[in-house]
């Protein structure tokens, strides 16, 4: 079997450490050593933290890159990732309340993964909703400070929610590493 030609080359921007992302100098995870105090600013950290990483993954690259599909079957691409988790998001909010659910940010099952196209308007509105997104469940849940409130119909734990949270960030890192590894060959942390 001849081997592939379009792989992409592994690269990373690190001089320090060859396997990292970034050099920790300019790595906005690298918090000199130092460690939230208490349980809920460490969970709140590994959020930002993930959050980070998903946005480092996705930088530098133009729309097609972003949309681009890991392998078939999959329609699984970075913008896919970005538009995945502004609608998980909009939906961990429903599981806090008792009100009627929100509608879908994206329409229809998979939307989120199967109308990601390379367009730069595209892009824009994944962005903007996963900020806005991000933004509206960190202020519902900073109302319930207390670990073990229980919220919502199902009475789910805020520190059951958050630890999901960086469940579902942390699993789509990791998708996010080898989607970019892809698309460019750039590899680490």
């Amino acid at each position: 079997m001849a081997p592939m030609t379009e792989e992409p080359a592994r690269w990373t921007e690190a001089t320090v450490h060859p396997d990292m992302w970034t050099d920790p100098a300019n790595d906005p995870r690298d918090s000199d050593g130092v460690s939230p105090d208490g349980e809920l600013a460490t969970l709140q950290d590994f959020l930002t933290n993930y959050r980070h990483t998903l946005r480092m993954k996705c930088e530098g690259l133009d729309p097609e890159q972003l949309a681009r599909r890991s392998v078939p079957p999959s329609t699984m691409s970075l913008l896919g990732l970005i538009r995945h988790l502004a609608e998980v998001e909009r939906d961990w909010r429903n599981w806090i309340t008792d009100a009627e659910p929100l509608p879908k940010l994206y329409g229809v099952r998979d939307a989120d993964f199967d109308l990601a196209t390379g367009d730069q308007a595209t892009v824009d509105a994944a962005h903007a909703d996963l900020a806005r997104e991000q933004a509206a469940t960190d202020a519902a849940l900073a109302a319930h400070p207390d670990l073990g409130e229980r919220l919502g119909k199902d009475g789910i734990a805020v520190r059951e929610l958050l630890v999901h949270r960086i469940e579902e960030y942390a699993r789509h890192c990791g998708h996010a590493d080898l989607l970019r590894e892809r698309v460019d060959g750039r590899v680490g942390q």
